[in-house]
């Protein structure tokens, strides 16, 4: 992934595959080789349902859903169904 300037204020998209888009969804931010404690998450939304998936959706930095720090964070996904509820590492997002 590109970096992303800390003064941006873009939408950051993940791509779940095999997500309906009618899933709750959450995504939280953590250090490389860390996992997300509960208080991490924060809600996100589904855009571009299809057959194969969805990504799910979340606005970072000032004034967004997170404001992420300069340096490197690894995105995860937090997907609830009717039994399932999958916590997926989703990549690296650098942030300068």
């Amino acid at each position: 992934m590109e970096a992303i300037s800390s003064l941006s204020r873009p939408y950051l998209f993940i791509r779940v595959e095999g997500a309906s888009g009618a899933e709750d969804v959450e995504v939280a931010f953590t250090a490389p080789g860390m996992e997300p404690a509960e208080e991490d998450w924060h809600p996100a939304t589904w855009v571009n349902a299809g057959a194969s998936g969805a990504d799910a959706r979340i606005l970072i930095g000032p004034g967004g859903e997170v404001e992420l720090a300069k340096g490197s964070h690894m995105a995860w996904v937090r997907v609830t169904g009717a039994v399932e509820r999958p916590v997926l590492a989703s990549g690296l997002v650098p942030v300068t």
